[in-house]
């Protein structure tokens, strides 16, 4: 599906047409440029390569430079691949954030935010020992038993456990478009999107 790359701004609220509260996120989208296009006889499927966020070219290795440069544009920090945009597009050409104008929905990808190594309660939602009796003082937060005693003798694959949670690339269906600022290339999403402040989603009709 079509999309554009982004950078995460913030969260903060408007006030709909019937006087409601609305919290909603701020993202900078776009410009994005067209850096390649992809084609079923060359590379074996469709696609639109763009860039976002201007680089150095100093930090961009000569490669890439080369790709840019190809594509009659600056280096760029971030690259992704959208597929179904509308008409023809053109090596260098700029995409901006009114190609959402007349969106209702959208879909958000981005990395989580990472919470590090967590136990059960935290990351899936257990609910601990609840009495502290009979020596039992120190286990509140515990998971308890994980496998039979003798018989399998074994832990299940995909057994809820302790670990690493969050850092992982999350998808959030059908948020609602706000508003659309094109003067600034600003995209006003209904509700919260993964990641922290900064850091750089895709937007997806």
């Amino acid at each position: 599906m079509p999309g554009l790359l982004g950078k995460k701004i913030g969260m903060t609220s408007v006030f709909s047409a019937d006087g409601k509260n609305v919290p909603c996120t701020v993202i900078e989208l776009g410009p994005c440029v067209v850096t390649q296009l992809k084609n079923v006889e060359k590379d074996g499927y469709e696609a639109v390569q763009l860039g976002f966020e201007e680089a150095k070219e100093k930090n961009t290795s000569a490669p890439m430079m080369g790709h840019f440069k190809k594509a009659g544009t600056t280096a760029k920090r971030h690259l992704a691949e959208f597929t179904g945009f509308e008409g023809e597009l053109t090596l260098g050409q700029e995409l901006t954030v009114e190609m959402f104008a007349d969106t209702a929905f959208v879909d958000v990808i981005a990395t989580s935010k990472g919470r590090g190594f967590q136990g059960v309660v935290k990351r899936h939602g257990f609910g601990g020992v609840g009495q502290i009796t009979h020596g039992q003082d120190d286990r509140q937060r515990k998971p308890g038993s994980i496998g039979a005693c003798s018989y399998p003798a074994k832990v299940f694959k995909g057994m809820r456990m302790g670990g690493q949670m969050g850092a992982q690339r999350v998808t959030t269906h059908n948020l609602q478009v706000l508003k659309v600022i094109p003067e600034h290339n600003l995209l006003l999403i209904k509700g919260s999107v993964p990641g922290y402040k900064g850091s750089i989603v895709s937007v997806i009709k």
